[in-house]
């Protein structure tokens, strides 16, 4: 079992920016990637972006790309989205999931953990 707990959300203006994070806890060892997506009300999850644990590798949905930057801390079993230039259609609950099998990052059927959420919202 892995746990994740995101932290970091709010309230931010467009334009601005705002950093999200999201602690691994429990068989971390196992870990094989680890994504970002966030969901909208009446919306579909959707990915964000993705990190391979060991290599680094990211991988981002085209909608964020040069915006939003992802990243991790081993040491801390911890992985970071850096979000930059905040619009108003990235309002909404972001989530952390973790995988510990390799696959389709983009997809939401390829992580087993998710974490609780954190609320993120741009006002225009």
């Amino acid at each position: 079992q892995v746990q994740l707990v995101e932290s970091g959300g709010g309230l931010v203006q467009t334009g601005g920016s705002l950093r999200v994070s999201c602690v691994a806890s429990g068989r971390t060892f196992s870990v094989y990637a680890m994504g970002w997506f966030r969901q909208a009300p009446g919306k579909e999850r959707e990915f964000v972006a993705a990190i391979s644990w060991s290599g680094g590798r990211t991988y981002y949905a085209d909608s964020v790309m040069g915006r939003f930057t992802i990243s991790r801390d081993n040491a801390k079993n911890t992985v970071y989205l850096q979000m930059n230039s905040l619009k108003f259609e990235d309002t909404a609950v972001y989530y952390c999931a973790a995988t510990v099998v390799g696959g389709s990052l983009s997809r939401p059927s390829t992580y087993a953990y998710w974490g609780q959420g954190t609320q993120v919202t741009v006002s225009s």
